[in-house]
């Protein structure tokens, strides 16, 4: 199992491109599903997650050719473009080994049932930061007409006559995994589907727009209602997956931790609004541009600050840890409350062993501001406190080493060229006496994506 090993201390300069989106990406791809023409996407993220999912559609008969930069030293090198073309589906069954790996591949179950009128997909398995049940998805599946059953571990869904009916669904509580599954199985429903309380994220629509290009009618993606006018088919569709706006904030964090000043090229500053202001009232700098952000905390002592997580245009869940790492390090006393999940504060124990001063009481954690941490061994629990481990290493004193990669290989391209590029002091070290089958890897990791499911 590959390690990171980080000299910490080194203000941040310069200027980190952003990847495409991984939360967006992973809906994009099921929507092949829905087609027999192909659909291209550009800008698809070099990551774990992507390579995992392709692995469920390729098992469901879709085919993946993908063309675009191969690994090499450009950190700055452009995302890959990937035509998927489900003409041939040889089977509608999503097995535990595959779906096991990421919770986000149910969301083949939506577009499934709606194009062949039947499903068979496991359920997922358990995950680091919380439950997240997925019976959001088959109430909404069950008012559009799905017949629902759950036996021998998995979710078997069938349409009545071979196609879904549109229908008024509304979801309990705000989920983007929920929305994303309705929104494709309405696309191809008989008549108009209503989603109520529908997620808000960017993610969602992009999904729309990608959609819109196959050939459906949605409106009012980005509010809490969407209209859906089902089609008989879908066609082909090229899509460029948008900028990742969790990627872009937790870079962003690591100007402001690291006192530097940096260039994210191609962020979405429109996406990023709660995260920018969080910034600024800790005393960051934040400029948006033509071509990104810059993000300058350079000679500025961080002010603590409270936050509260909340779906979007809240403050996203997914930017949680990362800003704890920095509020660690700030003047003053924070308070972080987590209201999308309920255990997704397991990175506090290993902050703790560099030095943070943290305590946590039921939903919420307080962070008193220290004058430095040490660098330690820390090991990574999630996607998102991997990347909190990096950022606190960055700016600590010394040494850090953060095992179990295979988190942040899920949702951070390139990530140690990225910060090599601008100043960091960081190398993956391979572990030593292990094959590469033998350690820990991605399909060891249950998927951690915002509200997927």
């Amino acid at each position: 199992m590959d390690s990171l090993v980080i000299q910490g201390g080194f203000a941040l300069k310069g200027t980190i491109r952003i990847s495409g989106a991984k939360n967006a990406a992973l809906p994009l791809m099921c929507a092949s599903l829905l087609s027999d023409q192909p659909l291209e996407l550009s800008n698809l993220p070099r990551l774990a997650d992507i390579a995992t999912l392709g692995g469920v559609l390729e098992h469901l008969g879709v085919s993946i050719t993908v063309d675009g930069a191969e690994d090499g030293e450009d950190p700055r090198a452009v995302g890959r473009t990937a035509i998927l073309q489900a003409s041939d589906v040889s089977t509608a069954t999503a097995p535990y080994d595959m779906v096991r790996k990421m919770r986000a591949s149910i969301l083949v179950l939506g577009p499934l049932v709606a194009r062949h009128g039947h499903a068979r997909v496991s359920l997922p398995g358990g995950c680091a930061i919380g439950n997240r049940p997925i019976d959001l998805h088959l109430k909404g599946l069950a008012d559009l007409g799905a017949e629902i059953e759950l036996a021998e571990g998995y979710v078997e869904a069938r349409a009545p006559g071979g196609r879904l009916t549109g229908g008024r669904v509304r979801i309990p509580t705000v989920s983007v995994g929920a929305t994303e599954n309705l929104m494709m199985a309405a696309a191809l429903a008989r008549g108009e589907t209503v989603i109520e309380n529908a997620a808000r994220e960017p993610e969602i629509v992009d999904l729309a727009c990608c959609l819109t290009s196959m050939g459906a009618t949605i409106e009012g993606a980005g509010t809490d209602s969407l209209h859906i006018q089902g089609c008989e088919s879908l066609g082909a569709a090229k899509h460029r997956v948008i900028a990742d706006r969790i990627e872009a904030g937790s870079y962003a964090v690591a100007a402001a931790i690291t006192g530097g000043e940096l260039t994210l090229e191609d962020a979405p500053a429109e996406a990023m609004g709660a995260v920018l202001d969080a910034l600024v009232q800790a005393g960051a700098e934040v400029e948006a541009g033509e071509s990104g952000l810059r993000i300058s905390a350079r000679g500025v002592k961080l002010a603590g600050l409270d936050i509260r997580t909340d779906p979007y245009p809240g403050f996203p869940t997914d930017m949680q840890a990362q800003f704890m790492a920095m509020l660690v390090l700030a003047g003053g006393a924070s308070v972080i409350t987590e209201t999308i999940f309920e255990n997704r504060f397991m990175h506090v124990p290993e902050l703790t062993r560099m030095g943070a001063d943290i305590n946590v009481t039921g939903s919420s954690a307080t962070v008193r501001g220290v004058d430095a941490l040490k660098g330690a061994p820390v090991m990574a629990t999630d996607l998102r406190a991997s990347m909190s481990l990096v950022l606190a290493g960055l700016a600590a004193k010394g040494e850090t080493v953060i095992n179990r990669l295979y988190h942040l290989d899920r949702g951070y391209e390139r990530l140690e060229k990225k910060l090599q590029a601008v100043g960091a002091n960081i190398e993956r070290r391979p572990a030593e006496g292990l094959g590469k089958g033998l350690g820990e890897g991605p399909g060891e990791s249950e998927g951690e994506t915002q509200e997927q499911a």
